[in-house]
């Protein structure tokens, strides 16, 4: 057993294969896994200077000094535009494997994976190969395709709760279908989220959010009328009487509980061991519905994502990310009694132009076909455990209060003593700091999200060697700042 430090708990594995969780948002002058000596095996002596050029940013910041005239703050997306972290925005022109490379040839040992798909490396040649092969019979063709109901059948394979499947185009497409469904089902209006989750842009979700609204520090967002949020309850994350408090206050009137069963975007937060099956208790007293987003956590954590990894099985689970390789892509499924109630099966309504494309449908097939491989989760379990374990080690060597932890192929730390159990913990970690340090991992060729409130991706395209370049660049950097 692997136990969280500072807290005393552990989660026994229920995987044949696979290892015991490696978490721990504890102080970085303890372990995350006290029986793991694997981090110490890390050679410290790679060179993080070598055959390094000049680091200039000249074309990136053109060409973002453009793009702020043609789009809202240059980007489409929040957190890509560096507001939290400082310093200019790097361009990309190319991925490939673990690396990515920008339009002023600075090359970046990636761990952002496109914000997770790419958990087998980007650009990997089956897939691109796949495609090449698809794309020959069309791109979109806005009715059935074959590959739909083969993506179907792996992912209904692999992931407990799923009996039937819709696909759509994003996460948060896939939370907005899984929400109407829910309150559908139960006949009953309010949800419960939790404090530092996100769950896509849709304006019930905008309450106490986490991703770029974290990031930012916005407290909500403009445009959502209070109609739109007044049925959305929220608690803090690993607080179990919250829950019990606001079921209580609300007795018949919740439909279901949504969370990430791995926080991922207020920074990388685990559950606490007794956590996830409270919350699967309260939920079956009360008849509401339990929903694990799992559009990071799935096919990251193991095969049959969280749920097959903790053992705790949802009414529903909404997925992204990996199922698409890449691609743009989207799905929520459960229970075959909830999902007949979908359209045109049943009365719940829900369409796309561009849902079970075939692209998507291909590079999600080959990227699950690639994660079946013996040794995938063990690998990204090494990697990413050594990784962490080897900044956190850097921190204190250095220095600094830090706290961190990963599992499997998913891993964060913060500038904080710890441990982090939820956003307010979250949130007292040296921003500023991770700022300085962030744009100092940058100059020494390693990318990380642009932001501390957010969880870092590892893939099977990391070789031992970027793990200890990142390691000594990371102990460079910390001895800097």
């Amino acid at each position: 057993m692997a136990a969280v430090n500072g807290v005393g708990l552990s989660w026994p594995s229920k995987l044949t294969k696979t290892k015991t969780p490696k978490w721990g948002f504890s102080p970085s002058h303890r372990r995350c896994n006290p029986s793991s000596s694997s981090a110490a095996t890390i050679r410290m002596t790679a060179s993080v200077d070598e055959k390094k050029k000049t680091f200039t940013l000249e074309k990136s910041e053109e060409a973002f000094s453009k793009a702020k005239e043609l789009m809202p703050g240059g980007v489409n997306s929040p957190v890509r535009a560096f507001k939290s972290v400082g310093g200019q925005p790097i361009i990309i022109d190319s991925v490939k494997g673990s690396r990515m490379r920008d339009i002023d040839g600075n090359e970046y040992i990636d761990y952002v994976g496109s914000w997770g798909p790419a958990i087998i490396g980007h650009a990997d040649d089956e897939v691109l190969a796949a495609l090449a092969e698809t794309m020959k019979k069309g791109t979109s063709f806005g009715a059935p395709c074959l590959l739909e109901n083969t993506l179907a059948e792996m992912v209904i394979s692999a992931v407990p709760s799923i009996e039937m499947v819709r696909f759509v185009n994003s996460g948060t497409e896939a939370c907005m279908g899984v929400l109407r469904l829910a309150r559908a089902f139960t006949c009953r209006p309010k949800i419960i989220k939790f404090e530092g989750c996100y769950h896509g842009h849709a304006d019930p979700f905008l309450v106490k959010a986490g991703s770029g609204v974290a990031t930012l520090g916005l407290p909500d967002s403009p445009g959502v009328p209070k109609a739109a949020t007044v049925d959305t309850l929220t608690a803090p994350y690993n607080d179990i009487s919250a829950v019990e408090s606001l079921f209580e206050e609300h007795k018949g009137e919740i439909a279901a509980v949504i969370l990430e069963p791995v926080v991922g975007n207020a920074g990388f937060i685990p559950p606490k061991l007794e956590f996830l099956a409270a919350i699967r208790k309260i939920t079956k007293e009360n008849d509401a519905l339990l929903i694990f987003d799992e559009v990071m956590t799935g096919f990251r954590l193991a095969y049959g994502g969280a749920q097959e990894y903790f053992g705790i099985t949802p009414d529903l689970t909404t997925l992204g990310k990996i199922i698409g390789g890449g691609l743009p892509v989207g799905a929520y499924g459960g229970r075959r009694d909830i999902m007949e109630m979908v359209a045109p099966a049943g009365p719940m309504y829900q369409a796309g132009t561009l849902s079970g494309n075939p692209l998507a449908m291909t590079a999600g097939i080959h990227t699950l076909k690639r994660l079946q491989g013996q040794g995938t989760y063990e690998h990204l379990d090494k990697i990413t455990g050594e990784l962490t374990q080897g900044i956190l080690d850097a921190g204190k060597k250095t220095g600094h209060a830090m706290c961190g932890g990963s599992i499997r192929g998913m891993f964060g730390f913060f500038f904080a003593d710890g441990p982090v159990y939820n956003f307010s913990d979250a949130k007292k970690s040296d921003t500023e700091k991770f700022g300085r340090f962030y744009r100092g991992m940058l100059e020494e060729g390693v990318y990380f999200a642009p932001s501390q409130f957010e969880a870092g991706f590892t893939s099977l395209a990391h070789t031992p060697e970027d793990i200890q370049r990142t390691i000594a660049a990371a102990e460079k950097v910390l001895k800097q700042i």
